[in-house]
């Protein structure tokens, strides 16, 4: 099985940064597509941010220029780097990734979260 964890979450003051991390483990044949989504009290979730395996980059508009996502396939990480937070960017954020795993087996997997809040 594929496992993600994530990390680099925590409380930061408006206009500071925060960089994630997302690490996968497990018996991983192959990591394609990896994502960033978060939620926030009371609001849909949302796709962050995503890149390919061949690191072609898709940003939300409300994120565009402020973040920036990256990959280390050595790794097996993704991390997303947040520039200029704002509160409104507060929320759970959670990574996930296409994966095909050692037996063949292709899933989408979910890490756990890890809580990111803007505030003064």
């Amino acid at each position: 099985q594929v496992q993600l964890v994530e990390s680099g979450g925590g409380l930061v003051q408006p206009g500071g940064s925060l960089r994630l991390s997302c690490a996968a483990s497990g018996s991983i044949f192959s990591i394609y597509t990896m994502r960033w989504y978060r939620q926030a009290p009371g609001k849909q979730r949302e796709l962050v941010a995503s890149i390919t395996s061949d690191e072609s980059a898709n940003y939300a508009d409300s994120v565009k220029g402020r973040f920036t996502i990256s990959r280390d396939n050595a790794k097996n990480t993704v991390y997303l780097q947040m520039n200029t937070l704002k509160p409104e960017d507060t929320a759970v954020y959670r990574c996930n990734a296409d994966t095909l795993s050692i037996a063949r087996t292709y899933t989408v997997t979910w890490g756990q979260g890890t809580q990111v809040t803007v505030s003064s």
